[in-house]
């Protein structure tokens, strides 16, 4: 039995990150570190066979590739994955795991291999239909004039909340997420909060969001209890949580 891990070019794990997108499918907070050349790749054979990948970046700053943050092994090896893991974690040098809590095969080897667990991130799927009205409130298409309390260019989202010529609440999605998941976001002016602008324009980006053609998802703070209450009464669900763990001392 020869495990072997290496180093290697982006276009050498896509066919086997294709199967890890399609196993694993959610939004993938951190997809587009490896667009944007802020990961490292590394393919992983057994008995010179081509079986799965690692991929690293940084913790903290992404240039310090210090943390695996994607593991793929495809099925049929998988009752060996923590011997390739512990191989991935010499070769590539790192010092943390760093995984989604619903991406079960890297969740489980994070709990194997590491100690100090924490998260400090909430992850949100869309769950449900809402049909929130509030009189005298418009949801439209921000335009280039507009003063949204302040913000300037791309601060401000795509879409507003308008109340009485009053720009009330922003927000819009993200698209550098696998695809079809976009990132949804808001913020609604200081003044204006507690009154249910944030679960509307929530509300109405879901449905820019699925008719652009992509599913809607979202993240907070695990401290912000007033975002993960409005992102839940707007429709979505927890759906995991951002953990990260520092690899046990006597496996480095």
């Amino acid at each position: 039995m020869k495990i072997r891990v290496y180093k290697t070019e982006l276009k050498e794990i896509l066919p086997f990150r294709t199967l890890f997108l399609q196993e694993n499918n959610f939004q993938i907070r951190y997809n587009a570190c490896h667009e944007r050349n802020w990961s490292d790749s590394y393919l992983i054979t057994f008995d010179d066979r081509e079986i799965g990948y690692g991929s690293v970046k940084g913790i903290e700053e992404l240039k310090d590739r210090n943390a695996i943050f994607e593991f793929y092994i495809i099925p049929p090896f998988r009752n060996i994955s923590s011997l390739i893991f512990l191989k991935l974690i010499k070769v590539s040098g790192v010092d943390f795991i760093e995984s989604q809590s619903n991406d079960l095969l890297l969740s489980s080897m994070l709990y194997e291999f590491s100690k100090n667990i924490s998260s400090d991130t909430t992850l949100f799927a869309d769950h449900a239909v809402t049909q929130y009205v509030i009189p005298g409130i418009t949801f439209r298409l921000r335009e280039k004039d507009d003063n949204v309390f302040g913000k300037k260019g791309d601060e401000a989202g795509d879409y507003v909340l308008e109340q009485n010529g009053e720009i009330v609440a922003t927000g819009g999605f993200l698209l550098h997420y696998n695809i079809p998941f976009a990132d949804l976001y808001m913020e609604v002016k200081k003044e204006c909060r507690k009154n249910g602008l944030g679960t509307y324009i929530l509300q109405e980006l879901k449905k820019e969001c699925y008719l652009a053609g992509r599913v809607p998802a979202a993240r907070c703070s695990t401290k912000n209890t007033a975002s993960r209450a409005t992102l839940i009464k707007a429709g979505l669900k927890i759906a995991g949580a951002m953990l990260a763990g520092k690899i046990k001392s006597d496996l480095q």
